[in-house]
């Protein structure tokens, strides 16, 4: 297949359309002078039953998910189908400062057979890397990509490898004993959507269980790790979450640990669980930083 036939796009850090050919445009509906960002362009094309072919019912708790992955491994390659019938084999680049380059080809006429029997390993395996109830990616994702961190070449002040955040909201079960489990789970729902709208390209949220969440932070100083943190503390503890009960706040508490060259990630863990029980014993709603 040559290359002018395939279908090219670039994506900046912020997932914004920043360069695409005539065919990318043409299969997803994207004018020639249009920049939207990623998000957009698939909602949209969802709702007009255009472009990619999405089987989910609900189509913002797929995109949820979706964002919650998209971008965060150095490369990926898979299938999908679009409205008019065509068969694409898509591949993703991201470079370390998180922009994307996205190359497809039609292969419609290609190795057709087994093609619905991909489809549902395809969707197995999302599945597998996704939360069930906030829709944003699950432990199992967050721990892969922590390693994928871990395993990179040692950093330096200058190119640090990057922190590792686990985060955890305070007081749940007071939450749950007061207002109901389906409360406690709204507001998870709500803390998933929050935090993921504050993240990097290159960052990785996802939820670890119950009220834990971890945040893998590559290429970041403990101080800036701080900041961003610290930031996310604000946006949340002056949210309304609860419609019903237009008064109610609530906080979280955050250990932050930045990897150390050679280390193991059970012990990188320790040590930002650790700092999170600082968090919790002095107070709650702060970041505490590991020693």
């Amino acid at each position: 297949m040559e290359i002018a036939d395939a279908f090219f796009a670039v994506f900046d850090e912020h997932d914004r359309l920043v360069l695409a050919n005539r065919h990318y445009r043409e299969v997803f509906f994207v004018g020639p002078d249009e920049y939207p960002d990623w998000p957009t362009l698939m909602r949209r094309n969802f709702h007009a039953r255009r472009g990619t072919v999405i089987s989910s019912p609900d189509f913002e708790l797929w995109l949820k998910g979706t964002l919650s992955r998209r971008g965060k491994v150095p490369f990926r390659a898979f299938e999908t189908d679009v409205h008019d019938g065509r068969w694409l084999w898509m591949t993703e680049t991201v470079d370390e400062d998180g922009w994307m380059m996205c190359l497809a080809n039609d292969i419609t006429e290609l190795r057709t057979q087994g093609r619905s029997l991909r489809q549902e390993r395809d969707l197995a395996l999302r599945t597998s890397l996704t939360d069930d109830l906030t829709g944003i990616a699950n432990r199992r994702f967050v721990m892969e990509r922590l390693s994928e961190m871990m395993t990179r070449a040692g950093g330096s002040p200058q190119t640090p490898t990057g922190c590792f955040a686990i985060l955890d909201v305070d007081n749940f079960k007071q939450i749950n004993d007061r207002f109901g489990h389906s409360v406690g789970d709204q507001l998870l729902i709500d803390f998933a959507q929050k935090i993921s709208a504050s993240v990097r390209r290159t960052d990785c949220f996802g939820r670890l269980g119950g009220e834990e969440f971890g945040l893998v932070l590559p290429r970041m100083t403990p101080l800036a790790a701080m900041g961003v943190v610290e930031a996310m503390l604000r946006e949340v503890s002056t949210h309304r979450p609860l419609p019903m009960h237009p008064e109610f706040r609530y906080s979280f508490s955050a250990g932050i640990a930045p990897a150390i060259c050679d280390e193991d990630q059970s012990e990188l863990y320790a040590r930002a669980d650790a700092a999170l029980y600082t968090a919790k014993r002095t107070g709650k709603h702060k970041v505490c930083l590991a020693d």
